[in-house]
């Protein structure tokens, strides 16, 4: 065999060998990891306009990194114990709440049956009571597991600094390894900043905002659990199609059985001005040079939340959208994309 056939076979061998071994190790914080580089990419706005001022990239790393420490752990600090007591009154809430009389009044051709009837009960108390469960386990679990959770935190804060620091020299070190011509390198990263923006801003901040909404609606109008819902209607305005009126409109529907239609109308008022409100906010936050399909981002996010958890929420999408990317590239035509549309064409 050929010595320098030999050399470049073991030297494939030795590099798997540690790829896999790197992979094993990093593992445990894969997802702070990934999570440090998101939110490098979400404040790297904040940290170029204090580093306008600074004139320094550790300065403006630093500040930009005790902003986010202060946006995290502030209303943690002072949310959780709030958080935990509006949990398990939302639980025993849930459980006494009669569903079956409203659904009856409205749609009494379809609950004539009364075992019918009794078993659609059954069906709903169960999923919410398990639904309410699960939420004050997850909580529980967070609050066990806190030293981990510390550990994982100083991972993403770590990571975050240096991604917002070294950004540009990381940039240039990933195009120097990928096996593409100048042109179609461009192409790739021009999108892939499009998408990931589109993604990050256009769906997660946007969504997050729309929820903040309904969340001030709930807290004028003295919805009870009102910080438990709100933190509900940020999770589910993150989602596309779905958004927060999945949220306020049980509620608003609950309020009108106890009587309350005053703080019913209002609850409904501001849900719409949140529906409304994402046509103006999201040009605002994102180019529209760059979108990608609700379905791909709805898709995206159901099975990233199967296969990594919370933060599938944010990979799924950006996974499928980076597949989406390199296959629009690879077509090369000049008609628009089916999932990915490019206005800059």
């Amino acid at each position: 065999m050929n010595e320098e056939y030999f050399k470049q076979i073991m030297a494939t061998i030795i590099l798997i060998v540690l790829v896999v071994l790197s992979f094993f190790l990093v593992r445990p914080i894969l997802m702070s990891v990934v999570l440090g580089v998101i939110l490098a990419f979400v404040f790297y706005p904040i940290y170029k306009w204090f580093f306008k001022i600074t004139n320094s990239g550790n300065a403006a790393a630093s500040i930009t990194c005790i902003l986010l420490a202060l946006l995290v752990l502030l209303p943690i600090w002072f949310l959780t114990p709030i958080f935990i007591e509006q949990s398990f009154k939302f639980y025993l809430t849930v459980q006494q709440v009669d569903f079956i009389t409203p659904l009856s009044k409205i749609f009494p051709s379809f609950f004539a049956s009364e075992q019918f009837t009794t078993e659609v009960g059954t069906i709903l108390q169960s999923f919410l009571s398990n639904t309410a469960s699960s939420l004050v386990d997850s909580l529980s679990n967070l609050i066990l597991n806190f030293p981990t959770l510390f550990l994982q935190l100083l991972v993403v804060f770590f990571i975050f600094f240096f991604v917002l620091r070294d950004k540009e020299k990381i940039v240039d070190y990933i195009k120097s390894m990928l096996p593409f011509s100048k042109e179609v390198e461009k192409k790739l990263f021009d999108y892939t900043k499009g998408i990931t923006a589109s993604v990050l801003y256009g769906q997660v901040v946007v969504g997050m905002l729309q929820g903040l909404i309904v969340g001030i609606g709930f807290f004028i109008f003295r919805v009870p659990s009102a910080l438990f819902l709100t933190l509900l209607a940020i999770f589910a305005g993150i989602f596309p199609i779905i958004g927060t009126t999945i949220v306020w409109l049980p509620v608003a529907i609950y309020l009108i059985i106890a009587g309350n239609t005053f703080s019913a109308i209002g609850i409904i008022v501001f849900g719409l001005i949140s529906s409304v409100g994402d046509n103006l906010i999201r040009p605002m936050i994102v180019s529209r040079k760059t979108r990608i399909h609700s379905s791909v981002i709805l898709i995206g996010m159901i099975g990233g939340l199967f296969l990594f958890g919370v933060l599938g929420f944010i990979l799924g999408p950006l996974i499928l959208a980076y597949l989406l990317v390199v296959l629009e590239i690879y077509r090369n035509k000049k008609t628009p994309g089916l999932f990915i549309e490019d206005k800059c064409r």
